[in-house]
């Protein structure tokens, strides 16, 4: 991976990560959505390229850079997880109780459901921020660093 390949992935990382963040919004709102944001912080197409580039990131960012950018992703998909169990596990009821309408989220759970997203929104701006200094190595990095 050679430096503006890298500068790139991490770009398409954080636009992801807001789109995820757009996508939450339209569930919370109501909206159909027919693949949920993944739960695993490997299993996003941003953890997917992270960490399968593991020791590259690693030699590239340093160890501390790699861990706090490993450690503020995996807390998004914790946190994210809030929401998850409410729109998409707590949705996955019986049929009985669809037919009398206890499928759909009440009230109260939505409010929680919003407090959960706006630790979300933390989330997402601490992340994007470790990703902003992330780039910001790379670029002040010499090309012949990279492969």
């Amino acid at each position: 991976m050679n430096k503006q390949q890298m500068l790139e992935a991490m770009e398409h990382a954080k636009q992801v990560h807001i789109a995820q963040m757009t996508k939450i919004e339209s569930v919370m709102a109501g909206k159909e959505v027919s693949n949920p944001t993944a739960l695993g912080k490997m299993d996003c197409d941003c953890g997917l390229w992270f960490y399968s580039n593991e020791k590259i990131m690693k030699e590239i960012l340093g160890a501390l850079l790699f861990d706090k950018l490993d450690f503020h992703h995996e807390k998004w998909h914790r946190d994210y997880a809030n929401i998850y169990n409410i729109y998409f596990k707590e949705e996955k009821k019986g049929f009985f109780s669809k037919l009398i309408g206890g499928g759909k989220v009440d009230e109260m759970t939505k409010d929680k459901a919003k407090l959960y997203f706006s630790e979300l929104q933390q989330d997402t701006e601490e992340l994007l921020q470790a990703t902003e200094v992330a780039k910001r190595r790379v670029q002040a990095l010499s090309d012949s660093k990279f492969r």
